[in-house]
């Protein structure tokens, strides 16, 4: 039990760490903390991350698809563009956000070549956040499996006897 109990406090001082490094390298910014302070036993925050980068892998996948179009739809770009900016900064992921704000003034200005960029720009930065969320959702998911088992071999013992 000792042994679980030293295997959970590593797994949050890893997840905690992580975090830290996210929030030095200007990945995260302080509203993640405040999504962080929403957490409940449901998993609150693993839930916002999962339909945050299931939303924008698809507004990744569209916006590759409407500049390859000859005839660019600037405007569908920049609605798509203007949602990704929102969901990023209602989740916290500063750098991403800073990556939307680039191909946004890009599509302001029509300049193709210009978004194209910006968008491979935005895709490396959604591709590092997303591998980093992983992580994040991974080490929740280790605590809470071994504490789950540890309530669990606690109800089963408080049985026994």
């Amino acid at each position: 039990m000792n042994e679980e109990m030293a295997l959970i406090a590593a797994l949050k001082t890893q997840h905690k760490n992580l975090v830290l490094s996210m929030f030095d390298e200007g990945i995260l910014d302080d509203q993640f903390t405040q999504v962080q302070a929403l957490e409940d036993e449901s998993h609150f925050v693993n839930q916002v991350i999962t339909v945050f980068c299931n939303d924008t892998e698809r507004a990744i996948t569209e916006l590759n698809k409407n500049l390859s179009y000859q005839n660019v739809d600037f405007e569908k770009l920049y609605d798509s563009i203007h949602r990704l900016k929102g969901s990023s900064s209602s989740i916290g992921a500063q750098r991403f956000k800073f990556a939307c704000m680039e191909l946004h003034l890009a599509s302001e200005y029509k300049h193709k070549d210009g978004c194209l960029r910006a968008l491979n720009n935005m895709t490396r930065e959604y591709l590092l956040l997303r591998s980093k969320f992983e992580t994040l959702i991974e080490l929740e998911n280790r605590v809470s499996a071994i504490e789950t088992r540890e309530r669990y071999r606690g109800n089963h013992n408080a049985a026994s006897t």
